[in-house]
């Protein structure tokens, strides 16, 4: 194995101990999560201001002055981050403590590298921009725990290593890493628990949040940054949750937490504390340091309080023993203005120099080395990915075979699609041959149930699953071209087992041509409109992604295709006659008129009467000649709709 090879692997195996201190360790009781990253990183960021524009909002057009004060708040920007600066070193826990809204969460995201948009500032990693090399050692836990619901707990974190870690390691050693996770977060009583949703009930809420730890946890990360991660927690499992995070950081790892309002007990094991007002800082520094420093400045308080109460009380501009705290109005207001003026004023003067002068003197020096060897890393290595195409596909089709075990073949789906079969059977009861108009009719309907039914159930497909792809592709986990198609092939036992069952019904009690050959054309006819429609539907999710936006699409749609399908209306206007020829049904519907009828087939259209069957309105309006045509005008939808399904999941934003 190269130097590259080894490297790489050391990195990315969680909890990597030197095979002859193993047993020493053990007999020490020491805990893995304490074992060092193969790199540890310093975070610093200088001077970080983030705007965005406001679109239409704020503003009248019927606003007084003679101007158009709408266009003006159209060009008018917002600034949610103004002049940030920190650093943390190894070991160490950095926590953001604000109100709603103070930007804490922008804050992380851009030291996670996926704030896009209008940033200024300077953030380093070991004295470096971000990069990929970065990307790969930085673990990100947001605040709501995106997680599979129908797979257990060790389902859940072997899929992440599986897919995370690199190829060097094999499955067994993915699967130990796995374990280690599992026994060093306390997951073990839950690990063969599904994780659960809004439908049923899984696992609880911290143990929710300790899986998505475990996720980021399995690359050992060198920087782990997490989103308000006691949120929704009760103080005791709150308290569990940033023990394990303390430990984490113990290990040598740098940690950057969002926190909304922590507990004294939950307070005190921050190490340090940046605390933000409407985007601006007001406080950056030691945790245990805050109090002295805001009664230094005339804001202490004469009674015992939670340090973190009198931290958000204050980026809130209500200051201690306030006479207006428990008021509204005007009054309230003004002072709520002024404390915030007083306590921005007071960083600048107390806080901002000396922290500019401590950033200065972190000598680009100290990080040489690491760029060196980075740099090497780098160009020896031009590996994007941790793993193959292939093996993506083959893991993320197996993950999602599992998630859907259940949803798919559910009992109320088969009995909806049996139940239509059976009906139809019965209403189509062995058709004579002379009843053309019937038989014509229930191709028809096949045509229509099969071209619409598949579409809608795919357009729910990637709506749903928005969140876990801008997470997982977010850190880097997998090529959008493998999970799209995984997603999409690993749909496929549900989306032609329940025709196929549909059509061996309806066809035979139905009494039309049951010839092997005509039998099977119109199966394959049907499977094959079935994966067309699929495909629209695909596109209209990509594309919109709101499950209300594409199922009214989707509902237009249809209707059109069903009006313009060749059936209802023989003799569409020429100014409109196009719309058939967008419509899959109509194509379907007209193979399957071509597989049932021939050139010369003749019917009794009246006693001792025979007529052509070409000559019949529905038949007529169609035609049963250029059927190669057809498909091949069928498969160009199936690629096209799919394509621009997958050209729409390319403009998602990963963030």
């Amino acid at each position: 194995m190269s130097d590259v090879a080894q490297n790489d692997a050391v990195f990315a195996y969680p909890f990597h101990v030197d095979s002859h201190n193993t047993q020493d360790n053990n007999n020490n009781n020491n805990n893995n999560l304490h074992q060092l990253p193969l790199l540890t990183v310093t975070l610093k960021f200088e001077e970080i201001v983030y705007k965005v524009k406001l679109e239409g909002k704020g503003g009248s057009c019927w606003g007084g002055g003679g101007g158009s004060s709408w266009g003006a708040a159209a060009n008018r920007e917002k600034t949610i981050l103004n002049g940030l600066s920190g650093v943390v070193f190894p070991g160490e826990i950095l926590a953001m403590l604000g109100p709603s809204g103070s930007g804490k969460t922008t804050l992380l995201t851009a030291l996670g590298g996926r704030l896009s948009g209008k940033l200024s500032g300077k953030i380093t990693y070991n004295g470096q921009p971000f990069s990929g090399a970065t990307k790969r050692r930085t673990g990100f836990v947001a605040q709501d725990d995106v997680l599979y619901p129908h797979l257990t707990v060790a389902e859940t974190l072997l899929f992440t290593a599986l897919l995370r870690l690199p190829s060097s390691l094999t499955a067994d050693e993915k699967a130990e890493a796995v374990e280690r996770v599992i026994s060093e977060l306390g997951l073990t009583r839950c690990r063969n628990s599904m994780i659960g949703g809004p439908l049923f009930r899984g696992i609880s809420g911290g143990e929710k949040k300790r899986v998505s730890i475990g996720q980021e946890m399995l690359i050992n990360p060198s920087l782990l940054l997490l989103d308000e991660p006691t949120s929704g927690l009760d103080s005791t499992t709150a308290m569990k949750i940033i023990t394990t995070v303390k430990r984490l950081a113990a290990g040598g790892r740098t940690i950057v937490t969002t926190i909304h309002q922590p507990s004294s007990r939950l307070y005190h094991m921050f190490d340090k504390v940046v605390l933000l007002s409407e985007g601006s800082p007001i406080y950056y520094g030691s945790a245990s340091n805050a109090m002295d420093y805001f009664s230094s400045i005339g804001f202490s308080t004469s009674i015992t309080i939670n340090p973190a109460d009198l931290l958000l009380d204050l980026a809130n501009g209500i200051a201690p023993d306030s006479k207006y705290a428990n008021e509204g109005g005007e009054n309230m207001e003004q002072e709520q203005k002024s404390v915030k003026e007083a306590l921005i004023s007071a960083y600048e003067k107390n806080i901002s120099s000396t922290l500019k002068a401590e950033l200065c003197s972190l000598d680009a020096n100290n990080f040489n080395n690491y760029a060196k060897d980075a740099s090497k890393r780098e160009k020896r290595s031009r590996e994007e990915w941790c793993t193959s195409w292939w093996y993506q596909f083959r893991v993320l089709l197996q993950r999602g075979l599992k998630e859907r075990r259940y949803d798919a073949f559910n009992r109320l789906r088969i009995f909806q699609v049996i139940s239509v079969a059976t009906l139809g059977g019965l209403l189509w009861w062995h058709t004579p041959t002379s009843h053309i108009e019937d038989r014509i009719a229930l191709l028809f309907f096949f045509s229509v149930f099969w071209g619409f039914y598949p579409l809608y159930n795919a357009v729910f497909t990637f709506p749903q699953e928005r969140t876990m792809l801008i997470k997982e592709r977010s850190s880097g986990m997998y090529r959008l071209s493998s999970y799209f198609l995984a997603r999409t092939v690993g749909d496929l036992p549900l989306e032609l087992a329940l025709p196929t069952a549909f059509v061996f019904i309806i066809y035979f009690m139905g009494g039309l041509d049951p010839h092997p050959t005509t039998f099977l054309l119109s199966l394959l006819i049907v499977l094959y409109s079935v994966l067309v429609s699929q495909s629209l539907g695909l596109a209209f999710g990509a594309i919109l992604m709101d499950v209300k936006q594409a199922t009214t699409l989707a509902s237009v749609t249809t209707l059109v295709f069903l009006i313009a399908g060749g059936y209802y209306i023989q003799q569409i206007p020429p100014f409109i006659v196009w719309l058939k020829y967008l419509s899959y049904s109509y194509y379907c519907y007209k193979l399957l008129l071509g597989v049932q009828y021939h050139n010369g087939d003749v019917y009794e259209c009246g006693k001792g009467e025979f007529c052509q069957v070409v000559d019949f309105p529905a038949v007529k309006s169609v035609g049963l000649d250029r059927l190669w045509v057809d498909v091949c005008i069928m498969a160009l939808m199936l690629v096209g709709y799919r394509l621009i399904a997958y050209l729409a999941l390319h403009r998602v934003r990963l963030r």
